[in-house]
């Protein structure tokens, strides 16, 4: 997902608040999850959320979403949000966590994920991000 973090976004200290950085990056997670699991995708857990640098007012955000784990009904996804100043190129990373999604039915039950069309591996990390321009 990529954004433009919005004075409304902001906290008194005149960056983004860090729980709009989280829900950033769940939807982004959430959209992933939702996309290979062909079925609702709801957040039940997120884990090692680590706040590396601060996002500021008008900083463009992009969040990037990646498999790590897919069980039965349950996909774990690590998520990175990462900063870029509007007026120059470079990036930074701001966050990161480990997201849990479990596949929903259309009666709210955990739902069977599909098989992959692809394996999960670190030599494939960076060939199956997702990233969602907004």
């Amino acid at each position: 997902m990529r954004t433009v973090v919005r004075l409304t976004a902001g906290s008194p200290y005149g960056v983004a608040f860090g729980g709009g950085v989280v829900g950033q990056m769940g939807q982004a997670g959430g959209a992933l999850a939702a996309r290979d699991s062909k079925d609702r995708s709801v957040v039940v857990g997120a884990d090692t959320l680590r706040f590396e640098h601060p996002v500021g007012i008008g900083d463009e955000l992009s969040v990037y979403a990646d498999f790590i784990k897919i069980g039965r009904s349950s996909m774990t996804v690590q998520v990175a949000a990462y900063r870029r100043d509007r007026h120059e190129d470079a990036l930074m990373k701001a966050a990161s966590g480990l997201y849990t999604f479990v596949a929903a039915g259309k009666e709210h039950n955990p739902a069977h994920v599909p098989t992959l069309g692809y394996s999960i591996s670190k030599s494939q990390h960076m060939a199956h991000t997702y990233a969602i321009n907004a």
